[in-house]
Order: C-alpha cells, then sequence, then structure tokens
C-alpha cells in the first residue's frame, strides 16, 4: 500500500477513514502513516525523550483509534487537528507529570558542549527549545500548533477548547515571550 499524500490540506479519504472507523488493519495503517509525522513533530517540540515521544505517539494512535468511531468528519475539525489535540493533550499532561517527578530529585549536570561546524545554528535551535519549554503550557501549545502545524485560530480554539481570541492571545503572548527569552539568552 503506498503512503498517504503529505500537503498540509491533505486529509485522510472518506473511505479509508470509515474503513479505519471498522478496524481494518490496512486502513489504519493508512492514517498512522498519513499523520505520524506532524504527530512526531509536534510532541518532540513539546521536549522529552526519544523514547518519551514514542510512548506518547503510540498512546496518540491508540487513544485515536479507540476514539475514532466518536469522530464526527462532517463537524468543524479537521481529522488532522482531532488527532493532533489529543496529542497536544497527552503531551501537556505527561510534562505536568514529569514536573512533579522533578521536583523530587536533584537536577542533573549540563551538557557539555561538543564542536561543531554550525554551532551558532545548533545554538540559536538549542535555545528556542529552550525557550518554548520554559512557555506556559497553554501557550506552548497554542504556539505549536500555529507555528509548527500551521493550524487555524480555529483549529487552535477547537484543539484547546477556548475562544478563537484566546488562541489569538495565546499565539501573540507565546511570540512575545518567546522573543524576550531568546533576547535575554542570546545577548
Amino acid at each position: 500500500m503506498a503512503a498517504p499524500a503529505r500537503g498540509p490540506d491533505d486529509e485522510l479519504d472518506e473511505l479509508t477513514l470509515a474503513r479505519a472507523r471498522r478496524g481494518d488493519p490496512e486502513a489504519q495503517r493508512a492514517l498512522v502513516l498519513r499523520y505520524q509525522r506532524p504527530v512526531f513533530a509536534l510532541l518532540h517540540r513539546f521536549g522529552g525523550t526519544r523514547e518519551g515521544v514514542e510512548d506518547l505517539a503510540q498512546e496518540t494512535f491508540l487513544r485515536v483509534f479507540r476514539e475514532l468511531p466518536g469522530f464526527r468528519s462532517q463537524g468543524r475539525a479537521r481529522l488532522s487537528t482531532w488527532i493532533l489535540t489529543v496529542a497536544t493533550r497527552l503531551a501537556i499532561d505527561a510534562k505536568r507529570r514529569a514536573e512533579v517527578r522533578a521536583r523530587h530529585r536533584p537536577e542533573p549536570p549540563e551538557p557539555v558542549a561538543t564542536p561543531d561546524r554550525d554551532v551558532s545554528r545548533r545554538r540559536l535551535g538549542e535555545a528556542v527549545s529552550r525557550a518554548i519549554a520554559e512557555l506556559p503550557e497553554p501557550q506552548r501549545a497554542a504556539l505549536l500548533l500555529r507555528a509548527y502545524h500551521d493550524r487555524s485560530y480555529r483549529e487552535i480554539a477547537d484543539a484547546l477548547e477556548c475562544d478563537v481570541g484566546t488562541a489569538k492571545s495565546r499565539v501573540g503572548r507565546a511570540r512575545q515571550r518567546l522573543r524576550e527569552l531568546l533576547k535575554e539568552e542570546m545577548g
């Protein structure tokens, strides 16, 4: 079976979606192949280890398959938005659990820098990752959905269960805070 197209507006076709709802393994595989890249990208940007991201991605698709019969594609939400919503909520919950566990153990030592011909680019990337990690959860989720997954404010509002104005505000505040954090860190 060929992998489905991966354009930003491509959704799984209705026939494959209907088959996936009925538990057809080929259709479910097509769904995973179509949406695994954006799910992994979103979860990776929330932070965590590779294994943690893989575990959250697996849990995302398990929940999607469990709840897929109740998803209505004729509604406002696209399938991709709904799947990213599931992943976002799992990532937020995992981050909160990790923060609680982190309060009970000492800080690990800072990693030792290694020589690299592209040090400034790597440094900027690491600074952006750290700055994003410092954003409050609602702002981080809104920013990631907007900047990295090109979701509309309506889709962000639906995913985060808030008003469109609140979604816009969260993205705006996240961008402003990100600029401030990067300015401080990069000098």
